[in-house]
């Protein structure tokens, strides 16, 4: 791999990994139309530690409160916050237990990246990101239980090249009655411990990643990932208080469609 697609592969990564649009599906057509060789596992994951790092960063005050709330577990006469707080936490290992059912089910089914598939997938995505602007909600729950299930489900959907995670985990949340604001910030922390658990399983392709990726390569693409994921992170959380996440969808189905009637 060469600084240059490691540059690219980087700012793909960041760019759509939090934009509604599917990194998956990005990568994969990419791939065919740019002419790019197969991607090791473990460098696409690592790329996806560095957008971690940025959502950690970007919500840091909230995944403080969620780890000092830890300490308060056994706490009797809890205040109204930690109580919160530990539903959140509960919630968010609901959703990190189902997306793992759903994503292991569907990666033994063997889909291939295909690209007509991918572009059919962005239409997909592009009619889930219209989803709340038809059927509308109170927006005013707090995560739980239901919330991880519900959400949990549609990031496990997310592993479908094309289908984009963040846009159906944020449309999910606010069909789940979250208001757009907590929707945004819930989708995003339930991603932590599914890319950790990604990263703990992929790490016995450490040989192969230093086999087909030079250190150069793989810091440009971490960094560049990294530079362009915090720029697309705080760009999206503007769509989403807005209420504008299915402005990404005049771009994801034109695109679909445009694939479907001249990618074979």
């Amino acid at each position: 791999m060469s600084i240059l697609e490691g540059l690219m592969l980087g700012i793909l990564q960041g760019v759509t990994e939090f934009l509604p649009v599917s990194s998956s599906g990005h990568l994969a057509v990419s791939k065919t139309i740019l002419g790019l060789g197969d991607v090791p596992l473990l460098f696409d994951i690592l790329l996806h530690v560095a957008t971690l790092v940025v959502v950690v960063i970007v919500f840091r005050q909230k995944v403080m409160s969620l780890l000092v709330s830890l300490g308060k577990v056994f706490t009797k006469n809890k205040s109204a916050e930690t109580k919160t707080a530990h539903l959140t936490i509960v919630s968010i290992l609901v959703a990190t237990f189902f997306t793992g059912i759903i994503g292991v089910a569907i990666e033994k089914l063997g889909i291939q990246d295909a690209p007509r598939l991918v572009f059919a997938l962005f239409i997909v995505t592009g009619i889930i990101l219209f989803l709340p602007l038809v059927i509308k909600t109170a927006g005013q729950r707090e995560p739980g239980i239901r919330t991880g299930f519900i959400v949990g489900i549609a990031q496990g959907l997310g592993v479908f090249p094309g289908i984009s995670r963040s846009g159906i985990t944020i449309t999910a949340s606010i069909m789940a009655g979250l208001s757009r604001e907590r929707a945004g910030e819930y989708a995003f922390l339930i991603s932590v411990p599914a890319i950790l658990g990604a990263l703990v399983l992929e790490l016995k392709d450490g040989l192969e990643l230093t086999a087909q990726v030079g250190p150069v390569p793989l810091v440009t693409g971490i960094i560049s990932a990294f530079v362009s994921g915090f720029i697309s992170l705080l760009l999206l959380l503007k769509f989403i208080k807005g209420g504008k996440l299915h402005y990404f969808s005049f771009y994801l189905i034109p695109l679909g469609v445009t694939g479907l009637l001249f990618i074979r």
